[in-house]
């Protein structure tokens, strides 16, 4: 089995439909034939009814189908009848889904008055200790009786009340019993969630479907495709859908190619029945983006390409970079092998780039394409190359999708036995007429990241965005989301909702003012620590809602200043990565045209 029909032809997986509310009263029915559903959350305190419905209003006016409140205590999730009435009253139709973590009996009291229950699996039922422990078979199964005992009311209520679940893995917030049998890994985060599902089966419920969030793109895109390889070995009745989402993404341009990485190339692997593209901005700023992506998977992709193979040429469910030897892309610059993948630009762009941009920047142009030593070929057919030490490309041919065209490319060399570096490009036809500035963006990052996320390519060339320093900022910015490339300080921060204990916009801008200048640094920013600190990924450094008003400090996943006055925490920050010996002062920003470019880190010559 596969976690898709082809890597390169595009059919979307075939679902059980399920339903959220009655369909003929505003109901939302996913799965099956049924479009993707765009969802959000708001970032209203749950007591503050009036200001939940002028959200959720909100929200619905920006096309969301679906509204998802947090319920952090019995009686937030009692107000949501509240919050549910008033919108109705108003005309407001939209599904409504609780939010649920640690506490069973806040999801019972929620699943009186929504019409869908989210669970995590990582804490509603286990108080997470961070214990290491070996289980022994008998001692996991009575783990597993204890979860059953209090999952099993909530999943009885659903089906008696005709709810919906949604079982939403964390990759941050992964039980002690998981972590000690499977790591903080993919398959992990896959067997929690089936847990939960094989007890909604046992009652014959099916009205759930499941998420595998992260906030590294490539953990995402691993954890679902990992999960419906083992959906589709336990029998085709486990045919559920997903909900896709990029957790923490951030805010501006780096969320946005986060969530494309993410979501847009599992989309193209035919995956997914609702998505959220979750930015630290307003939420009704995460809609527009959801609509965007959806609406650029038909152009990326092709249902009726003729390929002789439907073998995956990667592995879909780890990163393993493919192996290729080492080329010169330009004196003194080297491309494959064990380097970092390089930056490539047309001609017309280098001429363009060449006189604004210091020499040693971070941010630049690192070859003109028509002036590389470069076999341009047609993945579809058998071709030869007289070496391994020749870089190799996909010439540009209209009628083939980008992203289909070089895993073709990487099949062909794998069967070849054939270990040349691989250029990719974003688009085999350059876009005419011109692209805006955020479907180009969103199209480029679907199709990089996801290529980068498989371990293909060398080197890579951005042709969807027209204006040249764009088009340079673009491609770095899709090396570092794809975690391929580090020139800039790096944010994992998380969206708001009603559980956040700081205005997360408002401390981010502020941390980013000190600290955007530290290159390879990577910081996160949590509202609170509900979804574990796993979900900071591999930061360096954290910031983290501990109390209303109160902040805790984090060197990786470990807590060490606690209750710090949120007033005083981003010094207190400041001062924590200068004992870690990552602090560097700003330089001053150069007075040239490149200061564009400066903005985003460009200080000192990157070759790592």
């Amino acid at each position: 089995m596969s976690y898709c029909v082809s890597p390169y032809r595009y059919q979307r997986r075939r679902t059980r439909e399920i339903w959220l509310g009655d369909p003929k009263k505003g109901g939302v029915i996913i799965g099956g034939d049924h479009p993707v559903v765009v969802q959000s959350m708001i970032t209203a305190d749950t007591m503050d009814t009036e200001a939940c419905v002028r959200e959720t209003l909100a929200l619905v006016e920006a096309g969301c189908q679906v509204v998802r409140i947090t319920a952090p205590t019995v009686r937030a999730a009692a107000n949501l009848r509240n919050i549910v009435a008033e919108l109705r009253a108003r005309g407001c139709l939209v599904p409504i889904v609780a939010d649920i973590h640690f506490k069973p009996e806040a999801a019972l009291e929620a699943v009186q008055w929504v019409e869908a229950v989210r669970v995590n699996p990582g804490n509603y039922a286990d108080s997470k200790k961070f214990v290491v422990k070996e289980y022994t078979d008998e001692q996991y199964a009575a783990e597993l009786a204890r979860l059953e005992e209090k999952f099993t009311p909530l999943v009885l209520a659903c089906k008696r009340l005709g709810r919906a679940l949604r079982i939403g893995t964390n990759h941050g917030s992964l039980s002690d019993r998981i972590l000690n049998r499977y790591g903080d890994t993919p398959l992990g985060m896959v067997e929690s969630a089936l847990e939960f599902a094989r007890i909604c089966r046992k009652h014959d419920f099916h009205n759930f479907k499941f998420s595998m969030k992260a906030s590294n793109p490539k953990v995402a895109i691993q954890c679902y495709r990992l999960l419906v390889e083992r959906l589709a070995a336990e029998g085709d009745d486990w045919n559920y859908p997903l909900h896709l989402g990029v957790t923490e993404a951030g805010d501006g341009e780096d969320g946005r190619i986060k969530s494309a990485i993410g979501i847009g190339s599992l989309l193209c692997d035919g995956l997914g029945d609702t998505i959220r593209v979750s930015l630290t901005e307003d939420s009704v700023h995460e809609i527009p983006v959801c609509r965007a992506i959806l609406e650029c998977i038909p152009a990326l992709t092709r249902a009726d390409l003729q390929v002789p193979t439907d073998e995956v040429p990667f592995a879909p469910f780890e990163y393993q970079r493919r192996p290729t030897v080492e080329v010169e892309l330009a004196p003194g610059l080297r491309c494959g092998g064990e380097q970092t993948i390089r930056v490539v630009v047309p001609r017309a762009a280098w001429q363009v780039l060449a006189s604004r941009i210091p020499a040693r920047a971070d941010v630049r142009p690192e070859g003109a394409y028509e002036d590389l030593r470069i076999a341009e070929v047609d993945p579809r057919e058998d071709f030869d190359l007289p070496t391994d030490a020749l870089l190799v490309t996909v010439r540009d041919l209209p009628d083939l999708p980008a992203l289909a065209a070089f895993r073709l490319l990487a099949w062909r060399l794998r069967r070849a036995g054939r270990r040349n570096p691989i250029l990719l490009k974003d688009t085999l036809q350059p876009p005419q007429p011109l692209l805006d500035s955020q479907t180009a963006l969103l199209r480029s990052a679907i199709v990089l990241g996801a290529l980068l996320a498989d371990g293909i390519g060398d080197a890579i060339l951005v042709r969807n965005e027209s204006d040249p320093m764009s088009a340079l900022r673009l491609a770095y910015n899709i090396l570092q989301a794809a975690g391929c490339r580090t020139f800039k300080t790096e944010y994992v921060a998380c969206p708001s909702c009603g559980r956040t204990l700081f205005n997360l916009q408002t401390v981010t801008a502020r941390i980013k003012a000190r600290t955007s200048h530290l290159k390879g640094v990577k910081i996160a920013v949590m509202g609170c620590i509900v979804n574990g600190p796993g979900e900071m990924a591999d930061a360096d450094f954290g910031y983290v809602g501990g109390a209303p008003g109160k902040v805790n400090l984090y060197v990786g996943k470990k807590p060490v200043k606690f209750n710090i006055p949120e007033e005083e925490a981003v010094d207190r920050l400041v001062d924590l990565i200068r004992e870690h010996g990552k602090w560097t002062d700003p330089e001053p920003l150069p007075d040239s045209d490149a200061s564009g470019t400066s903005s985003v880190s460009c200080s000192v010559s990157s070759t790592a």
